[in-house]
């Protein structure tokens, strides 16, 4: 196994040249908790679904695609250009008041890397150095080894944002962008951005920056014991569940109202799925019937570690609202 020596000197030049932004200090866990996350990812040259999934530590290219609302026909060496932002879902760990990606991606040194190499340039600034350093015991930063694998630390929250739980995007900030802008893209407000990522003049916004971006999930009926409770589906993304037994897509026009159904995937540890029939039968997830002006859906409610799925109906009344003897 080989070592990799940066002359002293010459690091300490470069690095005191480079800017020393910390994009996880703006994100802040209160309580120790888990959840999914969102950031950013913006190659420096044209890649593929499969390198990024490689890179990221992500098991599956679907999740890549429900991240990003992409057709799920769409091929591993889907090629990404450079420079297009793609969001990248991973687990984030609360732990001392600051939101982590929970020991992954897992980095492998490779020959020629140094820790600012890997963090400005491989993980595109989502990182520092010294962070990477601090996360992985690095005691020296110049002097790493080839083989030697690194946790990256990706910023994240599972914190609540004003009573409501959220997904937390890490959004890199484009060039010529503004907090009037995002806030309006994200379906959020420019005070919130700015009392979250502790921004007190919305001028100094910075190209580059990752902003801890809160975004609104559909309402679901999963239960607080289901295994992937709490269930937080941003708007414009899908995500499979219960062992890859349920897909759930999340779409704003849809009133915020989670719509689950199989996914027609072998599950991760037995040949077939649970039944996913809602009492008396008569429904699956995700199918409708409808009496009058009443419809009735049959929602995903969660799962249990012996691969029960729980389903609870749901139903949606159009009738009119009568008052007296008029009808509005």
């Amino acid at each position: 196994m080989g070592f990799h020596f940066i002359p002293l000197l010459l690091t300490l030049l470069l690095f005191s040249t480079l800017p020393t932004k910390s994009s996880s200090q703006t994100f802040k866990c209160s309580s120790p908790s888990t959840c999914r996350s969102l950031i950013d990812y913006i190659s420096p040259n044209t890649t593929t679904l499969s390198h990024i999934k490689t890179l990221f530590s992500i098991k599956n290219v679907r999740s890549i695609l429900g991240a990003n609302n992409l057709n799920l026909s769409t091929l591993p060496n889907f090629t990404i250009p450079a420079k297009q932002p793609i969001k990248i879902p991973f687990t984030c760990l609360c732990i001392n008041n600051t939101g982590l990606s929970n020991k992954q991606p897992i980095y492998t040194v490779q020959k020629d890397d140094g820790l600012y190499h890997i963090a400005a340039e491989v993980f595109s600034g989502l990182v520092t150095y010294q962070e990477i350093a601090a996360v992985n015991n690095v005691t020296d930063v110049n002097l790493i080894k080839v083989g030697q694998k690194l946790w990256i630390p990706l910023p994240c929250s599972c914190d609540d944002v004003d009573g409501v739980e959220v997904v937390h995007y890490g959004h890199v900030v484009e060039a010529g962008s503004s907090l009037e802008f995002i806030a309006q893209e994200y379906g959020t407000s420019r005070n919130t951005l700015m009392k979250l990522n502790g921004i007190a003049n919305g001028s100094s916004l910075l190209a580059g920056q990752v902003l801890d971006v809160p975004l609104q999930a559909c309402n679901s009926s999963v239960r607080s014991d289901s295994m992937d409770s709490p269930f937080l589906v941003p708007n414009n993304t899908y995500f499979f569940t219960a062992k890859n037994c349920v897909k759930c897509k999340c779409d704003a026009a849809n009133n915020w109202i989670l719509q689950c159904e199989p996914s027609g995937n072998k599950p991760s540890n037995r040949s077939t799925c649970p039944a996913m029939q809602c009492e008396g039968g008569s429904l699956t997830i995700g199918n409708t019937a409808t009496s009058g002006c009443n419809t009735t859906t049959c929602a995903y409610a969660g799962f249990s570690g012996d691969q029960n799925i729980f389903t609870t109906p749901a139903t949606q009344s159009t009738c009119p609202v009568t008052t007296g003897n008029c009808s509005q």
